[in-house]
């Protein structure tokens, strides 16, 4: 019998039974896999908000659960009454994080299905929620697969691709997104060699893209942030595949904080940068990229959250917005579940949706 693995868990799962959202904690892998319950608005708030559950599909399957929990325990007998405090929930499991956009998605989906049942009584209701949020998991895992497929008609067998942050099956419910095409040539022996961005400051790339494909037996190299120009220039790299967290109309993409980088290093060697966007990334109620509201982090996970001691001296300013936005003029190509979007992405992105909703 083979060992488990980081693959062997859910990243996301529902324990109705005892009312429960349980997930990996991931701020503690690469160390220790620890599967936590969450029942609290308050404990499913702090998961997404301190990245105990990260990545924008993840995020948006974690508050569907989440908000079909809260529901459940909203002690009312009247519709009006069980749906203001709905709102409320939902409004404040949204406030966790900003940037990603699944986040809201989902959970105005969850909003938009309670709304049209009025006229139900609670336990049907209750009952539609579960389904829905049930159904927009089994979608995630569906949309990736279709992701990787795109995405694999990118690349040939041998190519180098380098990766930044994570988005793989720790963001997703299965394969991930920027790693779907990685994961689907692993199994169809196309011998990918990865490069995986460390990802300062949480370093997700080292803590969690290497883990993973190293243990999908995929053959990974852990780069820091900085060496991404070098690995270019020897001409190790044929593609890069990165996640997003929302997706402009104009096809401005913001990612973790780096992405922009490499997509800027990218062009000057001549190497085509691919955005793995499900459609429920894409914002086409947000014109370009400097209308996305960009997280800001604290200090400490800059200066000391990764070290024994602290690395820089008391006082000194920092900066540490979570995420960067990646101009559409640097981006090759937007990979999502209907195909992939090119530029001019004002007219890509619109027959994408054309595709979906037919």
């Amino acid at each position: 019998m083979s060992e488990k693995t980081i693959l062997d868990y859910e990243t996301v799962a529902l324990d109705d039974a005892n009312s429960a959202l349980v997930i990996i904690d991931q701020t503690k892998l690469p160390g220790s896999t620890e599967i936590i319950s969450l029942k609290t608005g308050e404990e499913i708030w702090d998961a997404i908000y301190l990245l105990k559950v990260r990545g924008a599909p993840a995020i948006g399957v974690a508050a569907a659960f989440g908000i079909y929990l809260l529901a459940k325990q909203i002690k009312a007998n009247d519709y009006e009454t069980f749906y203001q405090e709905f709102v409320k929930q939902k409004e404040y499991l949204n406030s966790a994080r900003p940037t990603a956009v699944n986040l809201s998605w989902a959970l105005n989906r969850m909003d938009g299905l309670c709304q049209s049942m009025s006229g139900e009584t609670i336990p049907a209701i209750l009952e539609a929620l579960k389904k829905e949020a049930i159904a927009i998991k089994e979608e995630d895992i569906q949309v990736c697969k279709a992701i990787g497929e795109y995405g694999l008609s990118l690349v040939k067998p041998g190519d180098g691709i380098l990766t930044h942050c994570n988005a793989g099956q720790l963001a997703t419910c299965k394969y991930g997104t920027a790693t779907a095409p990685i994961y689907l040539g692993h199994e169809r022996g196309y011998n990918f060699r990865v490069f995986a961005d460390e990802t300062r400051p949480l370093l997700q790339g080292a803590r969690l893209t290497a883990y993973e494909l190293h243990s999908a037996g995929v053959d990974v190299t852990l780069i820091c942030d900085n060496m991404s120009a070098t690995v270019m220039k020897n001409g190790w790299v044929n593609a890069v595949f990165v996640g997003c967290d929302r997706v402009a109309a104009n096809g401005d993409t913001a990612n973790k904080i780096g992405t922009s980088v490499v997509a800027t290093v990218a062009k000057r060697y001549n190497v085509p940068v691919y955005i793995c966007a499900p459609t429920s990334t894409i914002d086409m109620n947000t014109p370009t990229g400097s209308d996305i509201t960009i997280e800001q982090r604290p200090a400490h996970e800059v200066t000391e959250m990764w070290y024994e001691e602290r690395m820089a001296p008391e006082g000194v300013k920092v900066f540490n917005p979570a995420f960067d936005v990646t101009d559409h003029d640097l981006i090759a190509g937007i990979v999502t579940e209907y195909g992939v979007a090119r530029a001019p992405y004002t007219e890509s992105l619109k027959e994408i949706f054309e595709k979906k909703n037919s």
